[in-house]
């Protein structure tokens, strides 16, 4: 019996990878993580129609605390864990591998594209970019200034920053909430790292047909309209030639 981790890409239910689908039909319990991406134009109802089968939810609870239903289910059936993106965008993916490794079970990696790779058409280049950084929704007594030393620490190396941005069940967080937040962060700190004349990049539901990049200051971009989710916030540090040209068709 195996554990299949699979990849979906990031757009829709033909993003999956032909071998994904093969393995898919052949597997008795369907679960797709739900709560660390999702995919921009489809639905569970046309998911469950291209496979034929079932699919169950699985949310942040059941993968990192009742993790053993999954992995009890995989000692004697063939069980496909479903990832929007690629398998190992998430630690929490990772911790799933290692603990059905603990248990023995046959584990076979399916893999798909990520915003990771996605971000490429940006134009940056993708071996530029230091540590990826994720910006939370603040609540009273959480505002964590993380997403701002990352971006400090990668410009300080010349290297691009990757902001990937929250998702609730309820709510999407937008480049305008991203950069207000960061904003707020600079008000706090001596350093002029995230200013209002910093040169960053929008980016919104890349990996689809009608995906939108902006590259302006921060000022410009925090009154620009990036329309549905998901969003995400490029801080581009030294560039080559070719990466400029590739931003002024962003402008």
């Amino acid at each position: 019996m195996t554990l299949y981790l699979i990849g979906l890409g990031l757009n829709d239910e033909k993003d999956i990878t032909i071998k994904g689908l093969e393995a898919i039909k052949n597997c008795d319990y369907i679960y797709l993580e739900s709560y660390t991406s999702l995919l921009l134009n489809t639905s569970i109802e046309k998911l469950e129609k291209l496979y034929g089968k079932k699919i169950i939810i699985a949310d942040r609870e059941l993968v990192e605390k009742k993790s053993d239903e999954i992995l009890d289910n995989a000692t004697q059936n063939n069980v496909a864990f479903l990832v929007v993106g690629d398998v190992f965008s998430a630690t929490t993916h990772t911790d799933l591998f290692l603990r059905a490794k603990e248990k023995n079970i046959d584990i076979k990696i399916i893999h798909n594209t990520s915003i990771l790779t996605a971000v490429g058409d940006v134009g940056l280049e993708l071996y530029k970019y230091g540590k990826t950084t994720s910006m939370p929704y603040f609540e009273k007594g959480f505002e964590p200034e993380t997403p701002y030393d990352v971006i400090k620490q990668n410009k300080s190396n010349g290297l691009h920053t990757l902001v990937l941005l929250d998702i609730k069940p309820d709510r999407k967080m937008t480049v305008y909430e991203a950069i207000s937040q960061l904003l707020q962060i600079q008000e706090k700190r001596t350093e002029k790292i995230f200013t209002s004349d910093l040169m960053i990049v929008g980016c919104a539901r890349l990996g689809s047909d009608n995906f939108t990049i902006k590259y302006g200051k921060v000022q410009e971009l925090q009154n620009n309209d990036f329309g549905k989710p998901l969003h995400c916030l490029i801080v581009p540090g030294k560039l080559h030639f070719m990466e400029e040209d590739m931003l002024g068709l962003w402008k």
